[in-house]
């Protein structure tokens, strides 16, 4: 099924804010796929993101009427996402405990791998997303399905509250970042490991974190054993085009299906 064949239309929209529960109930359904990408690959919890999408779908369902334009649905949509996702991480720095329960479990970069079957340097580039700053996630998540092919830029820099021109310099630092991020998931898989890497990371403690990969990375261009890591990397663009959404489970979508959620019922 082709991205347009995914998107709500605006006559969907329009109805869905005219009260047709049956609208509405088309509505939901096609928007979560897109918000479920968006929350969880900026949040990367399992249990974190699942929270966070119920959230984002509430928000779609009581505030669609400050939507301005339903041609514009899919921008809001995405704006929306993001809201919640800042939110939830504003919570975690409030909340160290929520913050350790939240990351406990497989997350959403095992459920990418898993669910679309990535292997070799696409799997790589989903796990190089964890070492990403959390600003940089929230542009990551976005401009992925920009390069798959699920938004426009015009789309991702209106979610982000940005210019056009003002995104697309956030979108080339953070793949600055996810490229040295790459080249630190090779370095730290390479076997055997580089003995000046196993001595520079001996305080690691063994998850991904930014200021690891500023470290690491710099290692890998100065060492002149590691500096191949940076060899044979293919465009993340190119890796990522045509990748479809990561689907929500069946349990999870039938959870937030508008008859089995009460929060989620249109009016009648």
């Amino acid at each position: 099924m082709g991205r347009d064949a995914r998107r709500p239309s605006a006559a969907t929209v329009e109805a869905a804010r005219a009260g047709r529960r049956g609208a509405m109930d088309t509505l939901l359904a096609e928007s979560l796929p897109l918000v479920y990408n968006v929350v969880g690959r900026a949040l990367h919890g399992r249990t974190d993101a699942d929270r966070t999408v119920e959230e984002a779908m509430l928000q779609v369902e009581h505030g669609l009427d400050d939507l301005p334009d339903p041609a514009a649905f899919r921008s809001w949509l995405a704006a929306v996402a993001m809201r919640q996702v800042r939110e939830r991480w504003r919570a975690r720095q409030d909340s160290p405990l929520l913050a350790l329960a939240d990351e406990a479990g497989s997350d959403f970069v095992d459920l990418t791998i898993l669910r679309l079957e990535l292997s070799g340097q696409q799997a790589e580039v989903a796990r190089a997303t964890r070492w990403l700053e959390p600003e940089d996630r929230d542009v990551l998540s976005l401009w992925w399905l920009e390069t798959a092919g699920e938004l426009t830029r015009a789309e991702l820099a209106a979610a982000c509250g940005l210019t056009s021109q003002h995104a697309t310099v956030r979108v080339q630092r953070m793949k600055a970042r996810l490229d040295a991020a790459r080249s630190v998931v090779r370095a730290l898989s390479a076997v055997p490991r580089c003995p000046l890497l196993t001595d520079l990371i001996r305080h690691w403690d063994g998850l991904p974190d930014p200021h690891w990969r500023k470290r690491v990375a710099r290692h890998t261009r100065e060492c002149p054993l590691c500096e191949r890591q940076w060899h044979d990397m293919r465009s993340v663009e190119g890796l990522l085009v045509g990748l479809g959404l990561v689907p929500p489970s069946a349990g999870f979508a039938e959870r937030l299906s508008p008859g089995r959620h009460p929060q989620l019922s249109p009016q009648p």
